[in-house]
């Protein structure tokens, strides 16, 4: 996720009871999925609010099937550049419109 709503969303995510590891911004598709799988990650956040970085989004997901892991390690996506179209086309697992959405989804995607 990216600046003030990156951070809105992580403490968000916090309060619910998930442990967040914040990458910061501009972070490379590669540094996402190593990250994820150093950390055991259920879930990979990103937030988009800029047009020409949304293509980065078909690398994550292209990562994370190269390394076998797109069944195990689940993706959303929030932000201005993205939206639920953005999900079908890349094929995101889940779009959020805000923090408190951001949280519903991700509690949706564990139980799955």
């Amino acid at each position: 996720m990216q600046g003030l709503s990156k951070d809105i969303v992580a403490a968000a995510l916090r309060s619910a009871g998930f442990h967040v590891i914040d990458l910061g911004v501009n972070v490379s598709p590669e540094k996402f999925v190593d990250s994820a799988i150093d950390e055991k990650a259920q879930v990979i956040a990103i937030s988009v609010s800029v047009n020409e970085t949304v293509p980065y989004l078909k690398n994550v997901i292209e990562l994370l099937c190269k390394k076998k892991l797109a069944d195990s390690v689940k993706t959303i996506v929030g932000g201005r550049a993205v939206s639920e179209e953005t999900c079908k086309e890349y094929d995101i697992d889940a779009f959020a419109k805000d923090a408190g959405d951001c949280v519903k989804k991700v509690r949706d995607l564990l139980s799955e």
